[in-house]
């Protein structure tokens, strides 16, 4: 009898250490509100609106200790529409991110599967649409830099160092797993970012090449559409930096990127796919001035204006759209976890898109105005758990 419960207590020591080395979390977000359109095609339009502000989702992450400081993680975070419950990208349950890997505290973190790129990760978080902010409506033009990660990147490999006093670093290569076409839909990015104190400092870069969009390797990099890229194009070339300072209650930051796009092949307006759009090169500017401010630790306000340059050459004529972005928002925290956000978003056109016309007003997340201008009013509430 005695020897049974011995055998029964170190049984029950051993899985409560296992239990202590190794964790799983459920996590995500839940944004729902109402938003005011004055013009989509025409017409004004109130609607319930899934994620305005931050992106709507849930994941399992996972941590096991192997000791000497490496670990086993894993991400599995799925994109969902909270007006009718489906997924962010038809048919894929872990649409966001879906990686295994190894981590070490003292030589960094080599992850496999779908990930985010390097524009997320570095530059996105001094952005006003980036998951510093968390601001959707924000984003600039058909989020053609990806700081308000529409897309992330499968098939990749990607390595983040560790904190080296404030630096870190990484790169990521999506592969196109397309047998004897090894750049028909693959990517690659890199940056670094610096903080010390108040300041922060990040840069970044991202290539796709061959991006699917009405080309023949589903199975690569990037997709378009259905939750997954807004544009696709032969090559996409992205390149940006960013800086933000804090002074008590108040932050205030700048971001510039570039996007190249050659021989677009598809563009993705409120998840409806444009063709017919091949042979044209589309080149923007971003220039973005953000800041926020703290009135009392519950109540925020942040604002943020964005000018995007844009040139436009081809077969398809050539263009110098521009688009003048402005947002304001009120946000206040019912708890750390639940909290209600007010916001503005007003969005200016203006130049030619060769022969397809003038340019119109298009506000992130919303089909398009019929005009070059366009105003949003949202109202919401998300949870974070």
């Amino acid at each position: 009898m005695k020897k049974t419960l011995i055998a029964a207590g170190i049984l029950g020591a051993f899985a409560v250490t296992a239990q202590a080395q190794s964790s799983v979390t459920l996590y995500g977000t839940l944004d729902a509100g109402l938003v005011y359109t004055n013009n989509q095609g025409g017409h004004s339009n109130w609607q319930q609106a899934s994620g305005s502000v931050s992106n709507t989702y849930f994941g399992l992450k996972g941590n096991e200790d192997l000791g000497g400081g490496l670990h086993a993680i894993f991400t599995l975070e799925s994109g969902f529409n909270m007006n009718d419950g489906q997924y962010s990208e038809n048919g894929t349950l872990f649409n966001r991110q879906a990686y295994v890997g190894l981590q070490s505290e003292q030589y960094g973190t080599l992850t496999i599967g779908r990930q985010y790129d390097s524009m997320v990760d570095y530059l996105a978080p001094l952005s006003e649409a980036g998951y510093g902010y968390g601001n959707n409506l924000a984003a600039h033009p058909f989020d053609n830099d990806n700081l308000d990660n529409t897309f992330s990147i499968k098939n990749a490999v990607k390595y983040t160092s560790a904190n080296y006093a404030g630096f870190k670093f990484g790169g990521l290569y999506g592969f196109s797993n397309d047998a004897g076409q090894f750049s028909n839909n693959r990517a690659w990015s890199a940056g670094a970012s610096y903080s010390n104190g108040p300041l922060n400092f990040a840069a970044s870069y991202l290539q796709v090449n061959n991006a699917v969009g009405l080309t023949n390797n589903s199975n690569g990099a990037v997709g378009l559409g259905n939750g997954d890229a807004n544009i696709a194009a032969q090559t996409q070339r992205t390149y940006g930096a960013g800086v933000n300072y804090s002074y008590g209650p108040a932050t205030a930051g700048f971001v510039y990127t570039h996007t190249q796009l050659d021989n677009v092949q598809g563009a993705s307006v409120d998840g409806t796919v444009i063709g017919g759009l091949s042979g044209t090169n589309l080149h923007l500017d971003n220039f973005e001035v953000n800041g926020r401010y703290a009135l009392t630790p519950a109540l925020s306000l942040d604002a943020a204006y964005t000018f995007t340059d844009g040139r436009m050459t081809g077969s398809n004529g050539t263009g110098d759209p521009k688009w003048h972005t402005l947002s304001l928002q009120g946000d206040y925290s019912l708890s750390k976890r639940t909290d209600v956000y007010l916001e503005g978003v007003y969005q200016h056109a203006s130049g030619e898109l060769g022969n397809f016309g003038a340019n119109v007003a298009s506000i992130n997340t919303l089909a398009p105005s019929s005009t070059e201008n366009q105003t949003a009013v949202a109202v919401g509430m998300r949870h974070r758990f």
